[in-house]
């Protein structure tokens, strides 16, 4: 590796699962080479435009947004977006001069990784779904690259790009000491009744939210306490279903300390998109709910890739409020259960992601 500073774009966004990742893998890459330059690219609006700063990181914010499922005026802006964000892709590649562009998934990835790889500028991509995304798609024939964490991937980019790295996870998962004593006293819960962490990611999900409040009488009659990440959207609805008495139930919008939240919990319910690489760190019983509302139904096979190896249990949103609380019920009533789950997931675990794909993409800029 040169001696002279390195200036790296950082592009991606939209969620957690794919700005935590971003911001783990410009760490690991600052560790190795410590006087780099970075410069994040982002959608306006969006999580990453408040979340990359919060980590110390510069950011640019393109005018870009996916193409709905629906028939919608989003739709209609689509084309005019996409050129937009060309265009200042453009002049931020030309004002910035980077010596390598790393793409993480999301709208934004795709106009700025695209430019990057027509100017010849060393490239690479991070997919954490055993489905692409179409940002990644789209790139992987220009990229030099293709960080992946399931097998199988040649079905989808060229066999000679694709390296198995596992998705980066943030320092605070990684380092966590996962002290159950610490976490139960931060969230203002008891040593003497279980536990249940429920995160639909960090702007909520509907389908996890509705499989909760149905499962609240339940978890009143066998003292189950509640830690509910219920995501910005949804906070206002879901407090008013908790009622003054329940002091077990701790409705939040947003989990700062995740590391104490999987501290405390005894089982997790959570969508299976990123989320998936840290609980296989933390290794504690899962339940997935994948989203119904991702391209091909990818996190229901991130899910079953655990489910398989009897790492984790499937419960659909449609499912939930039938099955959700009793479930939950059955596991801690079962200890043997649960140490299986947690004995299995634990074995899947990828601790040094964010190392592996940092050297990786300072490798080429090396080879150029």
């Amino acid at each position: 590796m040169s001696s002279k500073p390195l200036k790296v774009i950082v592009s991606g966004g939209g969620t957690g699962g794919h700005i935590f990742p971003a911001i783990a893998i410009a760490n690991a890459i600052e560790k190795i080479h410590p006087d780099t330059e970075f410069l994040f690219v982002g959608a306006q609006g969006k999580m990453e435009m408040t979340k990359v700063p919060e980590a110390g990181y510069k950011i640019e914010g393109l005018w870009i947004s996916g193409l709905q499922r629906k028939f919608t005026l989003d739709n209609l802006s689509f084309p005019f977006k996409v050129i937009s964000s060309l265009w200042r892709s453009r002049q931020i590649v030309k004002q910035f001069k980077p010596d390598l562009a790393i793409g993480v998934g999301g709208y934004a990835s795709g106009p700025l990784v695209k430019v990057a790889a027509w100017k010849n500028i060393p490239s690479l991509i991070q997919e954490q779904n055993s489905f692409p995304g179409l940002a990644n798609r789209l790139l992987a024939k220009s990229v030099d690259k293709i960080c992946v964490v399931y097998e199988g991937m040649e079905k989808y980019f060229e066999k000679e790009k694709i390296i198995i790295t596992g998705s980066p996870i943030r320092d605070l998962i990684i380092n966590a000491t996962y002290n159950k004593q610490e976490g139960l006293e931060h969230f203002g819960l008891s040593a003497d009744k279980k536990v249940v962490f429920v995160t639909g990611g960090s702007l909520g999900a509907r389908g996890i939210n509705n499989g909760i409040k149905a499962s609240l009488e339940t978890f009143r009659k066998n003292n189950i306490q509640l830690i509910w990440q219920t995501g910005k959207f949804y906070i206002d609805e879901m407090q008013q279903v908790v009622l003054p008495e329940d002091k077990d139930f701790k409705p939040m919008a947003f989990v700062k300390r995740m590391d104490l939240a999987y501290a405390a919990a005894d089982v997790i319910v959570s969508r299976a998109g990123g989320t998936i690489s840290e609980l296989r760190v933390v290794g504690k019983p899962a339940i997935l709910m994948p989203s119904p509302n991702v391209t091909e139904d990818h996190q229901t096979y991130n899910a079953m890739s655990l489910v398989k190896k009897d790492a984790a249990i499937l419960i659909k949103d449609k499912e939930a409020p039938q099955i959700l609380g009793q479930t939950i019920v059955d596991l801690f009533n079962d200890p043997e259960r649960c140490k299986k789950l947690s004995t299995n997931i634990k074995k899947m675990e990828i601790r040094d992601a964010a190392d592996q794909i940092a050297r990786e993409a300072l490798a080429l800029v090396d080879s150029r």
